[in-house]
Order: structure tokens, then sequence, then C-alpha cells
């Protein structure tokens, strides 16, 4: 299955300035198996030590840790050659061996010919009881599929190129097929294994019982986040937030019978893992819109779409029959989704606005900078005359070129008004997404 992090991954290995290479991302969003077919594809062989399935192997990096004599005990372990330019060792699960994270300073002081690969899930918990190799190693996030890769698993290989593309008006049966798809992508997500199943046998039914199982893999986890938090806690912050995409949070509503700062840590701990989102409101006056975020106003979105959607326990029969797309769920699956695709489009970055005024209720869904302009992004099915909030940003932040408007509606431009119409469907390629990465 194709991933955009492929020619990321090819950037990295013929870069002059390579440093080894950490993959992060949630547990369970293919960090394994794309670094595996990466290795088997662009290399004579591939050394993978994982790290979880063998805590006997933490043994290499007690003591010192000199790359050679690391280097020469792991082709021991491993019955096979560790050769520059020919091999890439991949530590998989790197996060359960501190030590091993510690080493890749010395793989790139020492030996920074060798092609040096990681991954793992909860390594910012690791990174909080280490010095990080800062400056020494190099950072990747690997992410749920998005609408378009999912398309080309399904192999749906040109309309991934058309939602790809720049947003223009497309054929009313297009636009149609490309909404229908969208619908059921909504409902299997992007974690790999769901959309494995669904690629495989067309059941939603498959692809629910995947994000079941993902799902209680993220509960198993809460074991690990001890005695960080309570895994009561957890689960009930969990369940909270994939109900209360699009509305901004309160800490005291996340769960019953505890204390805000219990839930204002189990919060940031599902943060750390990569499990929820937080996104802040900011100032868009200026940039960086990461200066003016604000620490006590914000929302919060899923990992995943279709994981959402399971932790909600909504009626997919009923849901999923609606002819709106937008008013799915009451609209927070289409939130969501955005949400998403922005996350890839603006590398990581995802804010909203919120009017910082007693007695105002003026809230734009996103903000987005593209091409180093600041528009407002709203997600909504009705007329122009409708986004009081988006006008009103566009009044108050005249900086802005224009608004964007995500709907079901065709392509649509409204100069006057400074807004644009897009399909939905878009959403990746409008928020100023690029094919180099």
């Amino acid at each position: 299955m194709k991933r955009f992090i492929d020619q990321k991954l090819v950037k990295w290995m013929n870069s002059k300035r390579r440093k080894p290479l950490i993959l992060r991302g949630a547990r369970q969003v293919g960090k394994t198996y794309s670094l595996k077919r990466f290795g088997k594809k662009y290399f004579e062989n591939l050394a993978l030590l994982d790290l979880e399935r063998n805590p006997n192997w933490h043994r290499i990096f007690e003591g010192d840790l000199d790359v050679s004599r690391i280097r020469a005990d792991l082709e021991i372990l491993l019955n096979q050659k560790i050769q520059p330019r020919k091999t890439l060792l991949f530590i998989d699960e790197i996060q359960a061996c501190p030590r091993a994270i510690m080493s890749l300073r010395y793989f790139y002081e020492e030996l920074p010919e060798l092609h040096v690969v990681a991954a793992g899930s909860l390594l910012e918990f690791a990174f909080k009881d280490i010095s990080v190799p800062v400056g020494r190693v190099q950072f990747l996030q690997l992410h749920p599929f998005s609408f378009a890769e999912y398309l080309l698993a399904t192999g749906k290989d040109e309309a991934a190129e058309i939602v790809l593309g720049a947003p223009i008006v497309v054929p009313q049966a297009v636009h149609e097929f490309l909404c229908e798809e969208l619908r059921r992508y909504f409902f299997v997500g992007g974690m790999p294994e769901s959309v494995k199943a669904y690629a495989e046998s067309r059941s939603l039914q498959e692809s629910f019982e995947v994000q079941a199982g993902i799902c209680d893999t993220y509960r198993a986890d809460f074991a690990k986040y001890s005695p960080r938090a309570d895994k009561h806690c957890l689960n009930s912050v969990l369940t909270t937030v994939a109900r209360s995409v699009g509305q901004q949070i309160k800490y005291a509503r996340l769960a019953d019978g505890y204390a805000n700062p219990t839930l204002k840590k189990a919060f940031d701990l599902l943060c750390l893992s990569g499990v929820i989102r937080k996104i802040p409101s900011t100032d868009p006056s200026g940039l960086p819109l990461g200066a003016s975020a604000s620490a006590k106003i914000f929302k919060a979105q899923m990992v995943d779409i279709g994981l959402m959607g399971h932790l909600t326990g909504m009626p997919v029969n009923v849901e999923y029959q609606k002819s709106d797309l937008l008013g799915v769920y009451r609209g927070a699956l289409a939130e969501q989704f955005v949400g998403q695709e922005i996350v890839l489009s603006q590398q990581e970055n995802l804010y909203y606005w919120s009017r910082r005024a007693k007695s105002s209720s003026a809230e734009v869904d996103y903000v987005a900078v593209i091409d180093g302009r600041i528009h407002p992004v709203e997600v909504k099915s009705g007329s122009s005359g409708r986004l009081k909030s988006l006008h009103l940003f566009l009044q108050t932040y005249q900086n802005s070129p224009g608004g964007i408007v995500f709907s079901t509606r065709p392509y649509e431009e409204l100069p006057t008004q400074k807004v644009k119409f897009i399909p939905i469907y878009f959403a990746l390629s409008a928020t100023g997404w690029h094919r180099d990465g």
C-alpha cells in the first residue's frame, strides 16, 4: 500500500547530511510495515532488531556505547553482516530500551555512512526520562492513511490523482463518486489494518472489528502510563474526546469523579501518546500562529476518524444512511476529517480561531497558512450568508486573502466576499499540501 512517507524515506536515504532517523507516530499507524518495506526495496539486506519482543537484547546497549562493538554484537546476534550503504539497520520499538535511543548519536558521529532507522510507540514517554540526542538524529511523523492514500489502497488511483490536484470544478458524476468514497472513508478510517481489511473484503464490518481491536490495544497501553495516570480516568477522557470533536474542551467535563489536575494529566498523556491531538485557539494577526496559541482555549481531535467513530458508539446504520455527508454525527466526522488532512498539509500545525471577547461565540473551525498567508477554514454546508464567524474573521484580520469553506457543494469562488467553496474531498490539497512533502 503506497504511503506518502515512502518518498520522504527515499529523500532521507539519499541525503548527504543524513542522520539516524526516528519514525514517530501513534501505535498501529504502520511504522514497522513502512520501514520494513523500505529496507527490503532499497537495500541489499535489512537488519531488524525488535527491542520489545526481545528484552534480552537490551544488554547490547549496556555499558559503553561504542558503535564498533554494538555493530559486531548485532552481527552475531542477527547472524548477518551490517554493511554501510548495503544494510538498513532498523531498531524497532526503540522506546523499550532508552540506551538504544542514546546510542543513535554515536552512530551518527562514528559510523555516519550506515543507514540507521528506528521506530516506536510512546516515544515521548521515553524522551522524558533520557537526554534526547538533539542535532544527532532526524524525525519523521507517520499518520493514518489520508483520503488520497485510502483511494490508492483501494485501487482508485485516478480518483486519488484528482483529490491530490488543485481544487477544480469536476463533472457531477465524478463529484458524487468522490463524495460516496469519502463517506466510506469516514467509517473505515485510515488505520492501515482497517484499510487493508476493507480493501480485501469490501466489508465495513471487517473494518469495525479491526478498529475495536486497535482501541483495545490503546487501552492495554494505559498500564504503561502508570503511575502517571489512572487507567479508568484515561479511558473516560479518551471516549469523551472522541464524542467532543469540534467542541471546546473543558477539563471538568472530560470525566466524572476526578479533579481538574488529574483530568489535565490524563489529557496530556493521551496527547503525548499520539492518540489524541490538542488544537489550540490562536490569534491570526501574525505569524507564526504557534506564538499566539492559547494554553487554555482549545479543542481536540482523534488520531483517526475511524477510531473516533468506534469510540463514540454512534449507530452506524443510522449515520451511514444520512443524505448529507456533513451531517453525519452532527458534522463532527467532517470536522475530524478536515483536521486530519490539515495536520498533513500544515506539517503538524493545527489551530482554530475563537474570538477572545466577552459574550462572543464567534469561532472558525481551523486556521491554515497557505503560501505564507493566513486563511480561515470552515467545514459546513449552507450558503455564504450563514458564515457569520468566517466573515467576521475576514473583516477583523484584513491581512487574510480569503476564506475556505469545505462542503459537498461543487467548487465555486465568490471574489466579492473573499470566499471559496471547495468540495471537502480536496481538504488536503486546498490547505497547502505539496507532492514533494
